[in-house]
């Protein structure tokens, strides 16, 4: 049976038996066979005598590239790294990226950080202390120092002399950066550009001045869309006074609209998705702070259906339509709330307006309720034989669904203005202050039509 074949488990059970018996020379050839992505799951199922054995068959720059694709923001990773010795330990963050190794760094405390710091190079122990001081969810955050740059007044045969001294360290060689003597971003040139060049012509007359670039403290989901909107490969990260300090890579940009989108599902659910393992009693410590809110949001809707039983008393066929009415209010307020975060998601002029976006949610509120409210009045006034009781539940759907879709859209674009992130109006909110404006708008209608209805 080849390995072409084999399942995942039965790869992973094949190299425990090679880790177990000590079968060094094979177990290499066939652990570094496979793919990182495989090695790093690989370790993550090892148990705590099979990693100890494992760190002594494998380099720290070896082990390094395994670190570098695990996401740590999952795992704890205490336990992982107070296993390790210090001098192996500091010897792989070495070998990391600056910008995966400060990552890692910042889990830990001041004195953990401090002991691995002491042991490691100087200069990565700058340039992750650097790293370290930007703001979390900004360019400055997500950025390597690892990158390729030359200057305008070299010929593209020494700039090809610094590529071919660099590049291993460098993230990525596919964009090469132009500086001037003050290290000021002058523009980029592909690599293809530099390789069917003469030897002899200058880079600043190759040099591409119309690039994408962004400033330090530039917000992670602004630094996406460049991503997405140019497909670009890596994106330079600038000073306030255009000095390269970086680059932000692919790579790590999918693990930010990763973030994004989960963020974005856990506001709108009312739950956190950070972690879905874990135990149940985490996990209601989690949700109940939201259900008591909502308890209590729920109890203005029964207050207000007590409130109105008289007319269900003159008139009990209205009690029929309640959940009729709630339900389908609820979810054109979930379907505005989610359409919302996503046109600011976006963020571009046009979706960014305060009252573009009202009038449109308004305008579609107005559309979808008159057509529900139009179809609901139809099967109503056939279904009881009475037009008028039709008609108070027909305008009731139409002015629920438009309050609604006016909600939906009001909630996250106001904490939007008052700078707090939209996702957190949750569908369950959206949902439950629907119930409460739609039951008095169905009975303050049905009151106006009760002496048809009784």
């Amino acid at each position: 049976m080849t390995d072409e074949i084999l399942t995942t488990q039965e790869v992973f059970a094949n190299l425990q038996k090679l880790l177990n018996t000590n079968n060094i020379s094979a177990f290499r050839e066939t652990f570094l066979d496979h793919h990182i992505y495989d090695q790093s799951q690989f370790y993550l199922e090892l148990t705590d005598s099979e990693r100890l054995a494992l760190y002594s068959l494998l380099s720290p720059e070896e082990m390094s590239a395994i670190f570098e694709n695990i996401d740590f923001d999952e795992i704890d990773i205490t336990p992982y790294l107070k296993e390790i010795l210090p001098e192996y330990l500091s010897a792989i963050f070495d070998e990391m990226s600056t910008d995966n190794a400060a990552d890692i760094l910042t889990k830990l405390n001041k004195r953990e950080r401090r002991s691995i710091f002491t042991l490691m190079a100087p200069e990565n122990v700058t340039e992750i202390r650097n790293l370290m001081h930007y703001d979390e969810e900004t360019a400055g955050s997500l950025m390597t120092t690892e990158f390729v740059a030359v200057v305008a007044n070299q010929t593209v045969s020494s700039a090809m002399t610094v590529i071919r001294a660099t590049a291993e360290e460098a993230e990525t060689i596919y964009y090469v950066y132009v500086l001037d003597n003050d290290k000021q971003l002058l523009g980029v040139i592909s690599l293809r550009s530099l390789i069917i060049s003469h030897d002899d012509v200058l880079i600043s007359d190759l040099v591409n001045e119309h690039i994408i670039k962004v400033d330090v403290e530039e917000p992670q989901e602004r630094v996406a869309r460049y991503f997405r909107d140019y497909d670009l490969l890596a994106l330079p990260v600038v000073s306030h006074d255009n000095l390269m300090l970086g680059i932000v890579t692919v790579d790590d940009i999918i693990d930010v609209i990763d973030d994004e989108a989960q963020s974005d599902y856990s506001g709108l659910a009312g739950v956190n998705m950070d972690n879905v393992n874990q135990n149940p009693f985490q996990s209601a410590a989690k949700r109940l702070p939201w259900l008591i809110a909502l308890l209590f949001l729920g109890m203005g809707t029964a207050s207000l259906v007590d409130h109105f039983d008289g007319l269900t008393s003159k008139a009990s066929v209205l009690a029929i339509f309640i959940s009729l009415i709630t339900g389908t209010a609820g979810n054109a307020g979930t379907q505005s709330l989610a359409v919302s975060v996503r046109r600011l998601s976006l963020n571009d002029e046009q979706n960014k307006s305060f009252f573009s976006l009202i009038l449109a949610e308004i305008a579609t509120g107005l559309v979808t309720g008159a057509i529900t409210g139009l179809t609901i009045f139809a099967v109503v006034s056939f279904w009881k034989g009475n037009i008028m009781l039709g008609l108070a539940v027909g305008v009731a759907m139409f002015c629920a669904i438009t309050v609604a879709n006016l909600a939906g859209s009001l909630i996250p674009v106001g904490m939007d203005r008052l700078g707090f992130d939209p996702a957190v109006a949750s569908g369950p909110f959206i949902s439950t202050m629907s119930d409460l404006t739609s039951v008095f708008i169905y009975f303050s209608i049905a009151g106006i039509f009760i002496r048809f209805l009784s």
